[in-house]
C-alpha cells in the first residue's frame, strides 16, 4: 500500500513538474496551428514539429510585432517577396518584412521559402520523424546565426511533444481543399508584446562587417554574386548594382561584397587617400565604401583616367 502512495506521489509530483514547464500561451498556439503544421508536411515534407517549434521561437508563440501586424510567423523578410511589407529594425535599420493576409500564408510561405531555397536541399533527404537532425540541418544551412538554435527547436519540441504530429510518411498526395480549408484557421491576436525569440537572421555563412557606416561581407573561394545573394536573400541584381559591377562580372575571393548601396563620401575624418600600387579607381571606392561616381566627381577625373601610385585623392 505505502508503493502505491508512493508511486502516486511521485507520478502526480511528475505532472506538476510538466504542466509547470509548459507554457498556457504556446499550448494554445499548438492548438491553433498544429493542424496547419500537419497539411504541410503532408504537402511539402517539413515535419510539423519543426515548423510549429520554428513558428513558436520566431513570433513568441504568435505574439510578436510581426505577428500581429503582419501576419508573419517566421520573420521572413521581403527579399525577392512581391507582396506588401512591413518595416522595423533589424540588422539594418527599418528593414522590411513580408505581411501576409493571414497566418495560414505564412505557414504556406515559409514551407515553400524551405522548398525553394538551395541551400535547404538536403533537409529534404531526411527522415520526416527525426526532428533532431532537421533541427541541426537547419542551423547548418544558415536558417539562424543563434549557435544554440538547433538546440531550442529541439528543447521546445521534447518539453511540448510536438513530434506527435509528426508523420512517417510525407509528401503524401495533396489535400481535399474542403479538408484543408477546415484545418486552416485564421490568425487574429488582439494584443502583442514588443519580443521575438528568434527572427530569421539571414547572415549566416559571412560575417558582417561595417565600413563608412555600410555592411558588407568579405567573398571567401567559390562565392558568386549569386550565391551571397542567395544567402542574404537579396536579388542577384540589387547586389550587383550596391557594388557597382556589370551582370557579367566574376567575384574574387577577398573581395567586398557591400550588402546596402554605398556612400557618397568617406567617413568624417578621413578625407584623402594615396593610391598604392595595385590600386584602381574601383578597389579604393570599395575599399571606403564610396560610390565610384562620387570618387570621381570628387577628385574631377575622366572615367577614362586611372588611379595612379602616389596620387593623392579625394575621398570625402
Amino acid at each position: 500500500m505505502r508503493k502505491i502512495v508512493f508511486l502516486t506521489i511521485i507520478f502526480s509530483f511528475s505532472v506538476a513538474t510538466v504542466a509547470q514547464k509548459q507554457n498556457s500561451i504556446y499550448l494554445n498556439y499548438i492548438e491553433k496551428f498544429h493542424g496547419i503544421a500537419e497539411v504541410q508536411q503532408r504537402e511539402h515534407g517539413i515535419p510539423a514539429s519543426i515548423t510549429l517549434a520554428q513558428g513558436l521561437l520566431e513570433s513568441g508563440a504568435g505574439l510578436s510585432r510581426l505577428a500581429v501586424e503582419a501576419h508573419n510567423h517566421f520573420g521572413i523578410k521581403c527579399h525577392g517577396w512581391q507582396g506588401a511589407g512591413v518595416y522595423k529594425d533589424d540588422d539594418l535599420k527599418n528593414e522590411c518584412f513580408r505581411k501576409y493576409k493571414t497566418a495560414t500564408d505564412s505557414y504556406k510561405d515559409h514551407s515553400a521559402f524551405l522548398v525553394n531555397g538551395k541551400r535547404y536541399a538536403s533537409l529534404f533527404t531526411l527522415n520526416p520523424t527525426d526532428y533532431e537532425q532537421w533541427a541541426h540541418g537547419l542551423k547548418k544551412a544558415g536558417y539562424a546565426t543563434d549557435p544554440t538554435y538547433a538546440y531550442k527547436l529541439i528543447s521546445i519540441i521534447e518539453d511540448y511533444e510536438l513530434h506527435r504530429f509528426d508523420r512517417k510518411k510525407s509528401a503524401q498526395p495533396r489535400i481535399d481543399p474542403k479538408t484543408r480549408k477546415a484545418i486552416y484557421e485564421k490568425s487574429e491576436p488582439v494584443d502583442y508584446q514588443e519580443f521575438s525569440m528568434g527572427v530569421i537572421n539571414p547572415y549566416s555563412e559571412h560575417e558582417i562587417l561595417t565600413s563608412n557606416g555600410v555592411k558588407f561581407v568579405v567573398a571567401t573561394k567559390g562565392d558568386t554574386y549569386g550565391s551571397i545573394a542567395d544567402e542574404l536573400r537579396i536579388s542577384e541584381k540589387k547586389l550587383r548594382q550596391y557594388n557597382e559591377v556589370e551582370s557579367n562580372t566574376a567575384l574574387a575571393a577577398g573581395q567586398r561584397v557591400y550588402i546596402k548601396s554605398k556612400k557618397n563620401k568617406a567617413t568624417k575624418g578621413i578625407d584623402t587617400y594615396t593610391v598604392r600600387r595595385g590600386d584602381s579607381m574601383y578597389s579604393i571606392a570599395q575599399e571606403f565604401g564610396v560610390k565610384i561616381k562620387s570618387l570621381y566627381d570628387m577628385n574631377k577625373m575622366q572615367y577614362s583616367e586611372g588611379a595612379k601610385e602616389g596620387r593623392v585623392l579625394k575621398i570625402r
